[in-house]
């Protein structure tokens, strides 16, 4: 970025571009050259009391539940506010008191809109009504609010998939969406100003965030180093267990949609960074859904008709099928390992007596 003659200019490749009464591209511009973090921003007069207590008692529960005896249990809200570098003072100025990180993280609605006014997730499901939307939330509440109302909203509107890694039942969706909405949460600029949004559509849901990039283009998840945006941010939702290492959520998209779709989904790297997560095959299209689907339906009716104890025989006949093989390999098996139906006879499985039965 050059000035000259009180004039700003972008150099690209061979031209030089005039871009001095064009805001976005200055901020943006100023945005990538600076070497600090956006989250690191210290609001002196920001006060404690407008931190929302509920909060630190959820993280508090959270953290004592996932390591017991961990540190921050005993801290009172000002000591975990500086054990995770949410309140900071500048040595150079002198100024101290709770960060952007902090005021995102634990911050009443009202406390954040003062501090970041154009800061907002917008959750919008588009599937008929195409020029607006089927439903939509606008969330401007802190960041661990904004997790469950947007993991809530995926829950509401795309269906989840019967799924066993070993022996354990997995939620493919939590899966899928936990390390996506995580990822649109703690690696956005928050400086900037275009709104984050995650969208879910008939075949795809795309999720949008204002970037610092370190790169453009599509990413390659075998491929490519990660860089934080928000380290603190991000170390924070480590430590609660709702992200795993720097770069794990890139791959672990790709890994299980992969199972939950069969498509691939895409990263594309930018001034926006995008995420486009295909909800069904190209071949297969909306075929897939609906098989996906019916299949759910089946195991959860198998399982509420199990509620009272039922032989192989009873619960072939309830599902319409013949193949005693196919039955017991491919629904019967995999149900019995992932907890899901338990044997009235565990001792003699092979028992002519054997019945299963369900507690869920």
């Amino acid at each position: 970025m050059h000035r000259c003659k009180g004039k700003i200019f972008y150099r690209n490749e061979d031209g030089d571009f005039d871009i001095t009464n064009n805001t976005n591209p200055v901020s943006g511009l100023y945005m990538r050259k600076q070497v600090t973090y956006t989250e690191n921003r210290i609001f002196p007069y920001a006060d404690m009391e407008e931190l929302e207590d509920e909060m630190f008692t959820t993280v508090r529960k959270t953290v004592g539940n996932l390591k017991p005896g961990h540190p921050w249990v005993s801290m009172d809200n000002i000591e975990l506010l500086k054990s995770t570098g949410m309140y900071l003072k500048d040595q150079s100025t002198g100024e101290q008191g709770i960060t952007l990180a902090g005021i995102l993280m634990f911050g009443s609605e009202l406390m954040i809109q003062t501090a970041l006014p154009h800061y907002r997730t917008d959750a919008i499901l588009r599937r008929e009504n195409l020029d607006r939307y089927d439903d939509r939330d606008d969330i401007r509440v802190n960041l661990l609010r904004s997790y469950e109302r947007l993991m809530q909203f995926i829950a509401k509107h795309l269906n989840d998939k019967f799924y066993l890694e070993g022996d354990q039942r997995v939620s493919l969706r939590e899966k899928i969406f936990r390390e996506a909405i995580s990822n649109l949460l703690i690696h956005r600029e928050f400086s900037n100003p275009f709104p984050a949004k995650l969208v879910v559509e008939k075949d795809r849901v795309f999720i949008e965030n204002g970037n610092k990039p370190h790169g453009n283009g599509m990413i390659d998840p075998e491929n490519f180093s990660p860089y934080p945006k928000n380290p603190k941010i991000a170390k924070f939702f480590k430590e609660i267990g709702w992200v795993d290492e720097l770069g794990s959520g890139v791959r672990n998209i790709y890994k299980y949609n992969k199972i939950y779709s069969g498509a691939d989904p895409e990263f594309i790297e930018g001034d926006v960074f995008k995420t486009i997560i295909p909800l069904t095959t190209q071949a297969t299209n909306q075929d897939t859904v609906q098989d996906t689907n019916q299949d759910n339906e089946d195991i959860k009716g198998l399982l509420e008709f199990c509620r009272t104890p039922r032989t192989r025989g009873e619960m072939q006949q309830f599902m319409g099928l013949n193949n005693r093989g196919h039955f017991r390999q491919k629904i019967l098996n995999p149900l019995i390992k992932g907890g899901l139906l338990k044997m009235t006879i565990p001792d003699k499985p092979t028992s002519r007596n054997q019945k299963y039965y369900s507690n869920r």
